[in-house]
């Protein structure tokens, strides 16, 4: 027998028990194995938990930047693009708790409502992940594309998001009230439309669970990073890739653009794959001489800059283990 076969059956034998018992939250278990590439900090419901610090880091990266080493690594589709978003000079960045909902079929979403409220769910079924935020998450809504008779949102809800995550909401679907939602002071929302028009005719199917937006694929736990670039999911054991590879290039960039601006090396010289000893040298001196301004203007940690002072190294890729 396959060592596999006992663990399937055994999975298969306590499927039904734990979707009676929480019919559309997906069991911890469940989202450890869907993440479980993952070897830090997890929540509660499995989700994993990468450091405040680099959420902090992350806002500074560009979605460009991001979708870069994600392709180098893989991860094809993590990237949608084409919203609405409510404030488009703010930049969002939190952990993804994912929700998901497919068109109304009657019978089984009243049973699956029933259920809900015996594990004790109150309210309309988009409030329910509603409910279960935390700081610095981002509500990931999968309604379908719908972009009308089936809000999300609306400004009373999108007050309750914000004061549970101090974020917002991607919301593939659509939003309503958006004046209203706008006057939330702090809050974001990427959706597919604006409409005036209620929620009907559509059925929550799960929570914290793998999810589909648009051409991305979203896990529980995801960073999400939403500009006016697009809506980008970071799967977290590649967040240090992410962040390093940006940071690094940040300074390249910053040092080569000085230069040219000055009239002291040309674009050619400067973009070359491999610097001129002279210009190498240059790079890390003017590290070394404007370190707590570098650090200010082009918010990079200062272990990263003395990482690359000391070791007169670009290269990030090295520095992972």
């Amino acid at each position: 027998m396959s060592l596999y076969k006992p663990l399937v059956l055994g999975l298969l034998a306590i499927t039904p028990l734990l979707l009676l018992g929480q019919p559309h939250l997906i069991p911890k278990e469940k989202v450890i194995f869907l993440t479980e590439e993952w070897k830090g900090d997890r929540d509660s419901y499995g989700r994993p938990m990468v450091p405040d610090e680099w959420l902090d880091r992350v806002s500074h990266v560009s979605v460009e930047e991001a979708w870069k080493t994600l392709k180098e690594n893989g991860y094809n589709n993590q990237l949608e693009t084409e919203w609405e978003i409510l404030d488009p000079t703010r930049v969002m960045v939190g952990r993804a708790f994912t929700t998901t909902f497919l068109p109304k079929r009657p019978g089984l979403d009243d049973r699956m409502i029933a259920l809900g409220n015996e594990a004790g769910y109150q309210g309309g079924t988009n409030q329910w992940p509603m409910s279960m935020l935390s700081q610095r998450d981002v509500i990931v809504a999968d309604h379908y594309g719908k972009l009308r008779e089936g809000a999300f949102l609306g400004d009373n809800l999108a007050q309750a998001i914000y004061t549970n995550s101090g974020t917002g909401a991607i919301i593939n679907g659509h939003g309503r009230d958006m004046l209203g939602v706008k006057n939330i002071d702090g809050i974001n929302v990427w959706t597919k439309a604006w409409h005036p028009s209620h929620s009907a005719e559509r059925m929550l199917i799960s929570i914290n669970d793998i999810t589909r937006v648009g051409e991305a694929i979203c896990l529980p736990g995801d960073v999400v990073l939403a500009s006016q670039a697009g809506v980008i999911f970071i799967p977290p054991h590649l967040m240090e890739k992410v962040l390093l590879g940006s940071e690094v290039v940040r300074l390249e960039d910053a040092f080569r653009q000085e230069q040219i601006a000055k009239g002291k090396y040309t674009s050619q010289q400067v973009y070359q794959s491999e610097w001129s000893t002279q210009i190498n040298q240059e790079f890390y001196q003017w590290l070394k001489q404007n370190r707590t301004t570098i650090q200010a203007k082009h918010h990079v940690p200062f272990e990263i800059i003395d990482k690359m002072i000391n070791t007169s190294s670009r290269d990030w890729k090295s520095w992972i283990k």
